[in-house]
């Protein structure tokens, strides 16, 4: 087994928090760290135009790592499909480009657990710290950071429409789901910059990928196990592809995993940390019995109302026929278009009852037809409203299902498995038709195509949950911290049971955060690298917030 010099630092994954380490920890001159990312560099162009995303999600790609789930007990059985971004950027460079932190309270929330300088007011200023908001520094965003965060245009006729028959449903309207008021319909914040994605990659490693001979950045390596040595930490385990010979390398300080929700767990587990007779039935020896590390598994399950458009107005006349090619041709020489959009620049959180504390979904409007990850093709005009749970009672898992690093693990949400769930779910459906009937939506509302009118009664209602729910991409918790001795990380991210070796990514959150999980997995790089680095945390910022 061939053997490399060693590096201060080792980070796995140059995904959304993997590229804020690489940059962070590299900043003193005198620090050596490896970025190893199992994908290739960012280059294509379907990731740099914000339209591509369409391209990216549909199926397994060399962005794309296209995992599926296990049958879902209480979704007639269906294995789902899973994109999960491979390659500089991560998710970052294959998801939707919207920007949202969540609600203050899911973050309040953690603190109450006891997870100290966890709360909204810690956390805060690593938002600020990451975020140039084109709007301008304000209480809530930062004008310095280096992820460009831009107000959607609604420039879209059927934007504003939506925003409208939200307030004239009766609910809220609100200027800023990432300022003081979550609740209501408005405009979505996106990681979108001069008609460019910008991703993780864009905003931390892409400018110092040449400019810090400290910084090793190392792709199309897979790590396939983290390696101990007298009891200790001692570096990682890494393949160029399945069958080549492995080769180590040594941390001097710490071992960094971030890889997310779903490989953070199996390189653990592939590593011997994990439930100890689970390891064992496939043959992997446990250096740890860490019961709960692959599970806590949370997503935001998703599903969509779909109307037909009564004029020639959504992504598809946009770009039907020879006008893809005219999309492109602009696209390349300004950066402008329809190529520099997401179609996804409106959405909402509501509450579907009263007494909660804060909304419990999360609706997206695209401005197309939109069912299976975009791989059914209607081939006419319509638009497509989503609605996403944001807070699930029910847990799956993830876990390793043999010793080859190159197998994928068996991945099980576990979704719907609560009553309480099935109900918001069926909810949502309810008030996104009686959104999408409302008189604004009129001038471009035509038949509906999903769920159907045949569908009605509550039955009927989760029967086609469950035969069309689908994720929306926001999967955490399965390395998640907390102050109990069997949580498999502590506060500061550290894996119990070694010394050495943190996680920092989605997988350690406790439980989901209300709205996309980019941004919040970046704000806990952010926090983490003042942690590895044994800096002060960031003053507390206290603010005002609404429920």
């Amino acid at each position: 087994m061939a053997e490399k010099k060693g590096f201060d630092y080792i980070i796995v994954g140059a995904g959304s928090a993997g590229c804020v380490l690489a940059n962070r920890l590299s900043e003193d001159p005198n620090v050596s760290v490896c970025l190893i990312e199992a994908g290739k560099k960012d280059k294509s162009l379907l990731i740099r135009m914000p339209a591509g995303v369409g391209g990216l999600i549909k199926e397994e790609n060399p962005q794309n790592w296209g995992f599926w789930t296990t049958p879902q007990k209480h979704m007639d059985d269906r294995k789902l499909y899973w994109p999960r971004g491979r390659g500089w950027g991560g998710s970052s460079s294959i998801n939707g480009m919207i920007y949202i932190r969540g609600h203050a309270r899911d973050y309040d929330q953690w603190r109450q657990t006891g997870l100290t300088g966890w709360g909204y007011a810690d956390v805060l200023p690593y938002f600020r710290k990451s975020e140039t908001y084109k709007g301008g520094a304000n209480d809530f965003h930062g004008g310095n950071g280096p992820l460009h965060v831009s107000e959607s245009p609604l420039e879209d006729s059927l934007y504003d429409m939506f925003v409208r028959a939200g307030v004239e449903a009766g609910y809220p309207e609100t200027d800023d789901f990432n300022g003081a008021q979550q609740e209501g319909f408005g405009p979505y914040q996106r990681t979108i910059h001069k008609g460019e994605r910008w991703s993780a990659s864009f905003a931390y490693l892409r400018p110092i990928e040449n400019e810090r001979p400290n910084l090793t950045i190392m792709s199309t390596a897979l790590v396939s196990r983290v390696v101990f040595r007298g009891g200790k930490t001692y570096g990682v385990e890494v393949v160029s592809k399945k069958g080549a010979q492995p080769e180590t390398l040594h941390a001097n300080e710490e071992i960094i995993l971030c890889a997310g929700a779903v490989q953070s767990p199996q390189i653990l587990q592939l590593s011997g940390i994990g439930p100890a007779d689970e390891l064992r039935n496939v043959g992997i020896t446990c250096v740890f019995d860490s019961k709960n590390t692959g599970a806590n598994l949370q997503d935001h399950l998703d599903v969509t109302v779909i109307h037909e458009m009564t004029q020639k107005a959504s992504a598809y006349s946009k770009q039907a026929g020879l006008k893809k090619l005219a999309v492109g041709i602009k696209y390349l020489m300004s950066k402008s278009g329809p190529g520099a959009d997401n179609f996804l620049q409106a959405g909402a959180f509501l509450k579907t009852r009263e007494g909660l504390d804060r909304p419990d979904i999360q609706l997206h409007l695209v401005n197309a037809m939109m069912r299976d990850h975009g791989n059914y093709d209607y081939k006419r005009d319509g638009f497509t409203i989503h609605s996403c749970q944001l807070r699930p009672e029910s847990r799956g898992t993830v876990m390793v299902k043999s010793d080859d690093p190159f197998e994928h693990p068996a991945i099980d949400p576990n979704y719907l498995a609560t009553e309480g769930d099935r109900i918001t779910m069926r909810e949502s459906v309810k008030m996104m038709r009686e959104i999408a009937g409302q008189s604004a939506l009129s001038p471009l509302r035509g038949a509906e195509a999903l769920p159907g009118a045949d569908v009605q009664t509550d039955e009927q209602i989760d029967t086609f949950i469950r035969t069309y729910g689908e994720t929306i991409y926001h999967p955490v918790g399965t390395v998640a911290m907390g102050i109990q001795d069997e949580d498999p990380v502590d506060g500061e991210l550290r894996v119990r049971g070694v010394d050495g070796l943190r996680v920092v990514d989605a997988s350690v959150m406790p439980t989901l955060i209300g709205g996309n999980t980019n941004a919040p997995t970046i704000m806990v790089a952010e926090k983490a690298a003042d942690m590895i680095l044994g800096k002060a945390p960031m003053v507390p910022e206290e603010v005002e917030v609404a429920a």
